[in-house]
């Protein structure tokens, strides 16, 4: 039985797909629920299992072509019902002469289809094995002798910079979408890049003192993200226009809080959403970035997961960023840049003491956030940060 492959159902926002990474081969075996290619959309990779045991046949669109939702990729013919007669005769002949022991599936397939005697063919590959050229090469002009040897030509000089190589590879859908995404964010706001620092000793205290408690109750370590998020969502509340988003002559206020964390991934960035984040915990938003985290990271996010986000977060201190200036994520407004930790000299009362300092960098639309937002959303984060009881006690 022949079962055909397909491409799963596209979320309504995404047009089309590019076929990724072929897991299978013509003629390879697949077992049932087996992952037989990643198929990459805007947003998200699918994974397109086998619906039964079998043998792939057919792969009627190759790595990097362009597919729509239910278009048909490749033919599946299913394993045979014990007790029911197989039609691979050609093949069991081949074995019989004991030359298909090394044969690849694809091969075989081959093999099988043209009924050909394995004991013509002559093996290229590895140890004399008989590869899939091998048996392409034969059907087109059967068994050629080898041309004699040319008489070597004299060797050219070598240019001066002979040995240099390249290596040519198209950009991912989602690095495209990065790429059109960034574009559009520099080319239609009004962006601008505020800065402020933060003394990090007071939460670094905290989490030494509580740390070890809170990850036997929770399960979970007390990381910095937890506390930023927190930060973020008190001063969204206190400047909501940080929160709101221009649609056309409009400016939409959001009454929620869904904070997007900007996660890397081998496939580029990703912005994963924490919805309802003035709900959460510490510990609640904690588990939540560290689930979204390998989600990013196994390519399991869904579509779901990536739509939407009022505001951004992202950690570029993670790689050792010193200071930078983040790019918003459109249609938000805003988007807040945390960095690296570094001990540096600071004048505290007269004195001069070593801290634990970090860059924080606020980039914004300036149709929509004046400068006086913008400072002070940013002042509020650098206090509650600086004093974190204050986030407990709201003040």
């Amino acid at each position: 039985m022949t079962i055909e492959i397909k491409v799963p159902d596209l979320p309504e926002s995404v047009a089309d797909a590019t076929i990724a990474t072929w897991h299978k081969q013509p003629g390879d075996l697949v077992a049932r629920d087996e992952v037989l290619v990643d198929i990459e959309t805007d947003k998200v990779v699918l994974e397109v299992p086998a619906p039964e045991a079998g043998i792939l046949g057919d792969i009627l669109q190759a790595e990097g072509a362009t597919v729509l939702s239910r278009q048909l990729i490749a033919m599946l013919k299913a394993a045979p019902v014990a007790g029911e007669e197989t039609k691979e005769k050609p093949v069991e002949a081949a074995a019989e002469s004991g030359a298909a022991d090394d044969l690849s599936p694809s091969v075989r397939r081959l093999v099988a289809e043209h009924a050909i005697d394995v004991a013509k063919l002559t093996g290229t590959g590895k140890g004399g094995r008989v590869t899939k050229e091998d048996v392409e090469a034969f059907l087109k002009g059967g068994s050629k002798p080898a041309a004699a040897p040319v008489a070597a030509a004299p060797a050219a000089p070598i240019a001066p910079l002979a040995g240099r190589t390249e290596k040519r590879v198209p950009m991912t859908r989602l690095r495209k979408r990065i790429a059109e995404r960034l574009l559009e964010a520099k080319n239609t706001t009004a962006m601008l890049t505020t800065f402020n620092e933060i003394n990090m000793a007071p939460i670094m205290k905290l989490r030494k003192q509580y740390g070890e408690i809170f990850e036997k109750k929770h399960g979970i370590k007390l990381g910095f993200m937890s506390f930023y998020v927190k930060a973020v969502v008190e001063s969204l509340k206190r400047y909501p226009e940080v929160n709101a988003a221009l649609d056309g002559d409009d400016i939409v206020y959001h009454n929620y809080f869904d904070v997007s964390i900007a996660v890397s991934t081998p496939r580029g960035l990703v912005t994963p959403v924490l919805r309802d984040c003035d709900s959460m915990s510490l510990a609640d938003i904690e588990k939540a970035i560290k689930e979204l985290a390998g989600k990013g990271r196994d390519g399991k996010l869904t579509v779901d997961e990536l739509t939407g986000g009022n505001f951004t977060i992202t950690n570029g201190g993670v790689f050792g960023s010193l200071m930078s200036t983040p790019i918003i994520n459109p249609p938000q407004s805003a988007i807040l840049g945390m960095h690296k930790i570094q001990d540096r000299p600071m004048a505290v009362d007269g004195k001069v003491e070593i801290l634990p300092m970090m860059y924080l960098a606020l980039s914004y639309d300036h149709r929509i956030i004046d400068g006086r937002e913008s400072v002070g959303f940013l002042v509020s984060i650098k206090e509650l940060l600086e004093d974190p009881t204050r986030l407990l006690l709201d003040v």
